[in-house]
C-alpha cells in the first residue's frame, strides 16, 4: 500500500461496525473538482461518493478511517445509510492488519494503477 493506511488495534469480528467517517456534504460535481485539485496539491484525496448526487469531503476530519487504503481483495466493507457513510467487516481481522475496502468507481476511471497486492487484484483504480 502506498502513503498511510489504518490497522486494526484489537481483534475484529466479521460483520462487526468498525466506524463512521463524516466530513463536509458536497455535490458529486464539487467533489469531482476538489478531487483534481486535491491530486495536484498533496496528492491524497478523501472523497466517498454518497448517492449519485452528493459525497462527503473527509479531508478536513479527524476520522482515521479515511487513510483505509484501497484492496481489491478488501476486509471491510463502505456502507451509506441515511447519508452516515460507516465501514463494516467482511471477515474476521487480526489485530495489525491493515483495514482496506474497495474503492469502487473513481475519479481515476483506470487510470491509477493499483498496487494492493491482492491475487486477484483488477490492476487499475
Amino acid at each position: 500500500m502506498e502513503g498511510q493506511g489504518v490497522f486494526a488495534l484489537e481483534p475484529i469480528a466479521a460483520r462487526r461496525k468498525i466506524g463512521e467517517i463524516r466530513g463536509e456534504a458536497v455535490s458529486t460535481a464539487e467533489a469531482f473538482k476538489r478531487a483534481r485539485a486535491a491530486e495536484k496539491n498533496t496528492g491524497r484525496v478523501f472523497m466517498i461518493a454518497i448517492s449519485h448526487a452528493r459525497a462527503v469531503d473527509a479531508t478536513h476530519t479527524r476520522d482515521p478511517l479515511r487513510f483505509a487504503n484501497h484492496s481489491c481483495a478488501p476486509n471491510m466493507v463502505l456502507k451509506v445509510q441515511q447519508g452516515r457513510v460507516a465501514f463494516h467487516a467482511l471477515r474476521d481481522i487480526a489485530v495489525d492488519e491493515e483495514l482496506t475496502v474497495a474503492y469502487g468507481p473513481t475519479h481515476h476511471a483506470g487510470r491509477l494503477a493499483c498496487r494492493c497486492g491482492a491475487l486477484a487484484c483488477a490492476g487499475t483504480l
